[in-house]
């Protein structure tokens, strides 16, 4: 609300234009994610151990960039839909929480992919 007891509300067009906004940035991320993609598949090419590594490795990281651009995006275009300052307030601590508990898995399983492939890549060939 505001100081003289009125309810804070964002304007139609602003959201129109928020909306939009997300759409084009949506739809960039697909194709940043296309190429990602495709840069992964190019790793595919070396040898079988550090192959298998390299695409674990990679098959992560682009699940993990797509988890948090989606997250981001998401929180954004609820942020649009606000109705008043302590929605934002409690949109935002909620985000804020969930990507501390992502941050921490994604850093967990990263650390287990990591050691596995290092551990393949040099262990002795039979």
């Amino acid at each position: 609300m505001t100081e003289d007891g009125r309810r804070f509300e964002i304007p139609k067009d602003m959201r129109a234009m928020a909306e939009a906004g997300f759409d084009q940035a949506r739809q960039t991320f697909e194709k940043f994610l296309a190429g990602a993609e495709a840069t992964a598949g190019s790793l595919e090419e070396r040898g079988a151990t550090v192959r298998a590594g390299a695409k674990d490795i990679g098959a992560k990281v682009l699940s993990y960039a797509e988890k948090n651009v989606q997250s981001s995006l998401d929180y954004a275009q609820s942020l649009v839909h606000a109705k008043d300052l302590p929605e934002v307030l409690k949109l935002q601590s909620a985000f804020i929480q969930g990507q501390m508990r992502s941050l921490a898995e994604q850093a967990s399983e990263m650390g287990q992919v990591i050691s596995r492939a290092a551990f393949d890549a040099t262990k002795p060939k039979v």
